[in-house]
């Protein structure tokens, strides 16, 4: 038998932020750790949603819930929640950065970004620069960012980050994922330099049937893509199974700052988490640090 979500250890007394907490992943990630005591925060942009989905937590049995509104497509909007998450708390135990975006038109965000680079990666990034200081007086505090397996595929398009010369839905996609797993690795790296007590950590779900792909096939209305998706259904594991990997990494006594976690069968696809590979482009500090300045640099100018 693998981990599941009952080897997850009681969290009482500990405050938990997880973003998109309304649905797919994140509403399995805020159930389960609801379940084992948890307060959770539910970051989310649409509140409608979110209430919704809190209301059916609450009626499951889950307590300690709350909603805050936050669009990750612009850092203003993350700024603001931040404020409003210290108006109510003194302190954050676990981050989980697990909202995204799925191979839409190209559009771009409030801050004139590409909209999957925007809200995958420097709205989080934006947020958990934000929030780290909340987090240095927790115990064990953690920082989980989800990527995705198309890390394997991405690549930092330095000359067009946003597309604007040339768009692939997918590609940018790729590229948004693999700066999720490049930022993990740069800011775990950077805390252990500062000797924070916060770990940074990465995971992926595999294939995981959430909102994202019906979604992305609606975008596009594209038959032959469609297809692709129904051809692969027998692949695809739950939601829950693939919120394994990144409750793993946000609670497990085992885990450590750095490590990566995904589904441990068929081919990294689906089933029960283990540590796994990560995208050689992210395991290069050079590509890193390149990053992290030009992102923070485009947080910067939103200020």
């Amino acid at each position: 038998m693998g981990w599941s979500a009952d080897n997850i250890p009681s969290l009482e007394g500990r405050l938990a932020l997880v973003t998109g907490a309304n649905i797919g992943l994140g509403l399995e990630t805020t159930r389960q750790l609801a379940r084992k005591g948890a307060s959770v925060v539910m970051a989310c942009r649409d509140q409608t949603k979110a209430a919704t989905a809190r209301d059916q937590l609450q009626r499951e049995g889950c307590a300690n819930l709350e909603l805050l509104a936050l669009d990750l497509g612009d850092l203003r909007s993350v700024h603001n929640a931040v404020q409003q998450l210290q108006q109510r708390h003194s302190r954050v135990d676990l981050l989980i950065n697990n909202a995204g975006v799925m191979a839409p038109p190209r559009r771009t965000s409030a801050q004139g970004h590409e909209w999957q680079f925007a809200v995958n990666h420097l709205g989080h990034m934006a947020l958990t620069l934000e929030v780290l200081p909340m987090m240095a007086a927790a115990t064990a505090p953690r920082v989980v960012t989800v990527t995705s397996g198309a890390q394997y595929f991405g690549q930092i398009r330095w000359d067009d980050l946003d597309g604007s010369q040339r768009y692939e839905r997918y590609g940018a996609y790729a590229q948004s994922k693999l700066a999720n797993v490049m930022f993990a690795l740069e800011l775990d790296s950077r805390l252990r330099q500062r000797n924070s007590p916060v770990q940074s950590l990465a995971a992926h779900p595999g294939l995981a049937r959430t909102n994202l792909q019906p979604t992305a096939l609606a975008s596009a209305g594209q038959p032959l893509e469609a297809l692709s998706y129904q051809l692969m259904g027998p692949l695809f594991q739950s939601a829950a199974m693939g919120a394994l990997p990144q409750l793993h990494a946000a609670t497990a006594p085992s885990a450590r700052g750095g490590e990566h976690y995904g589904p441990g069968g068929f081919g990294g696809l689906r089933g029960s988490p283990c540590q796994c590979r990560i995208a050689p482009a992210a395991l290069d500090p050079a590509q890193r640090d390149r990053l992290w300045s030009l992102s923070q640099e485009l947080i910067d100018d939103a200020r």
